[in-house]
């Protein structure tokens, strides 16, 4: 395929943007052709809604190394592209709020149950009822563990631990989740007043927007190698649970989205657009937005690991399942920004790696993962729609030199919220939904019509640019029988 807005096609699903203009290094994209024509269509339209301007953007930041990546779920973002990979060298280069965006460590935990499907056939609607009785969601949910300024102070030093040390959990589950559940790096001093009461009554509460806790069965396995690591099999029931830092989160962005807006200039900086704020990676104020930054991603570890104990607690009384019987596969966060070492033009070197809607997905060997999936990767969880497939992914050696150890997170959306809403009805959607047997507990209509399937890619589509670009690969097939949404 020749010249399509200055992208050269590498391989079936891998593209080139060389660096042009303002670039300092290229962009590459893992996608299929559909996408590639999905984005030049879109970026025709206007600035704010263009993925591969916001790549240009980034690949223009300085500082930056290897390539700016977008991943095949890619969709415009703020500043930053949802579905974008950008490394930075920790002396020249910046650190961008816009590139872990304003849910700090959204991400997803998987929990597996000895359950079969047939085993909750006739009991799903008990189960997800009993659920949504017991994890709070929705705008402005409340949760039952209330905190002082001391405690908040503590979630965003010990994030998952102090959960389990609350009582919520096992101290087996640190094992399984990113960073052990606890970035090391948190300074809650840097995190406002605002953003600590902002938390309160937050901890173990799924929220609203694409936040979502469902029952799902495993229907194939693809990788069963991965998946006996795993503990996953055929006909399995796991419980997926994807939010992150809540309203916390939201606030520390906010916050240094405003500072970061003046201090590009007294660095002087030229900031291709205002939403991509930056400040130098050893600079004051970029070494206080890390340190806030890990404490927003220690927030989101306690709110999944404070919610996977309610979940227990659920199944405990709905399955007869003892706490041991529900496991956690693994918990990996996909808004962050994390110093890693990475083979950059044939050298090892640290960088700093922003992924925005983008998830860690080492591959085998790595010692950041856990000793028991260190042959085959750590698990990467792909969530498809309420109405779809998710997946089960694991990383690949390939990955880690093609894409900075980085994998897709969803399926990416299709439709903004505001336009979703306007086409689709959510009353429509759940009763669509109740007839293919999927059962929804959700706490706003609107909401529902922003999540309609219609409203996301094909995820099917994506997880196969994923697969066929190498930076992934296919472990299993998840299917959805009970989904709780805010």
């Amino acid at each position: 395929m020749n010249d399509r807005q200055g992208l050269e096609r590498v391989s079936t699903y891998e593209w080139l943007l060389p660096a042009s203009g303002r670039m300092r290094v290229p962009g590459r994209i893992c996608a299929d052709e559909e996408t590639i024509l999905q984005l030049m269509e879109e970026s025709r339209g206007p600035a704010e809604w263009s993925s591969l301007r916001q790549l240009r953007n980034v690949a223009s930041l300085p500082g930056i190394v290897g390539a700016a990546l977008a991943l095949p779920d890619v969709h415009p973002g703020y500043g930053f592209p949802i579905g974008g990979v950008g490394a930075f060298d920790p002396d020249d280069g910046v650190v961008v709020v816009g590139g872990v965006g304003f849910d700090i460590n959204c991400g997803v935990r998987c929990v597996s149950t000895p359950l079969t499907r047939d085993d909750v056939s006739e009991s799903i609607e008990r189960i997800g009822e009993d659920l949504h009785r017991s994890v709070p969601a929705g705008l402005g949910s409340k949760g039952m563990l209330k905190l002082s300024m001391r405690e908040i102070d503590r979630v965003l030093i010990y994030g998952a631990e102090f959960a389990v040390d609350a009582g919520f959990g096992n101290r087996s589950d640190l094992e399984c989740i990113e960073e052990n559940g606890r970035m090391t790096s948190a300074e809650p001093d840097a995190v406002s007043d605002l953003a600590k009461k902002r938390q309160f009554e937050q901890i173990g509460t799924l929220g609203s927007g694409n936040h979502y806790l469902e029952v799902q069965w495993v229907d194939r396995i693809l990788d069963s190698q991965a998946a006996q690591a795993y503990g996953l099999f055929e006909g399995q029931i796991v419980v997926s649970i994807h939010t992150g830092s809540r309203a916390l989160g939201h606030q520390i962005g906010q916050d240094f989205l405003r500072e970061m807006s003046g201090t590009a200039t007294k660095y002087g900086i030229d900031v291709p657009e205002r939403e991509l704020a930056c400040a130098p990676i050893r600079s004051s104020a970029g070494r206080r937005y890390l340190g806030a930054m890990a404490a927003g991603a220690n927030c989101a570890f306690a709110n999944r690991q404070a919610i996977a104990h309610r979940v227990r607690e659920s199944l405990g009384r709905t399955c007869d399942l003892d706490s041991a019987d529900v496991c956690t596969v693994y918990d990996v966060g996909h808004n962050n920004a994390k110093f890693e070492r990475h083979t950059i033009d044939g050298r090892p070197r640290e960088v700093l790696v922003h992924r925005k809607g983008s998830t860690r997905a080492f591959g085998p060997g790595c010692p950041e993962t856990p000793a028991a999936y260190r042959s085959v990767g750590h698990p990467v969880f792909v969530g498809g729609t309420m109405g779809t497939e998710s997946y089960v992914l694991r990383g690949t050696a390939a990955g880690m030199e093609k894409a900075f150890g980085s994998g897709i997170h969803g399926a990416g959306r299709a439709l903004s919220r505001k336009k979703a809403a306007k086409r689709f009805w959510g009353e429509t959607v759940l009763s669509d939904l109740a007839d293919a047997g999927i059962r929804v507990w959700a706490h706003s209509a609107r909401g529902v019509a922003e999540e309609a399937p219609e409203a996301y890619k094909d995820v099917r589509r994506v997880v196969r640019a994923a697969e066929g670009s190498g930076i992934t690969q296919v472990v299993a097939r998840l299917k959805p029988l009970a989904v709780i949404k805010g």
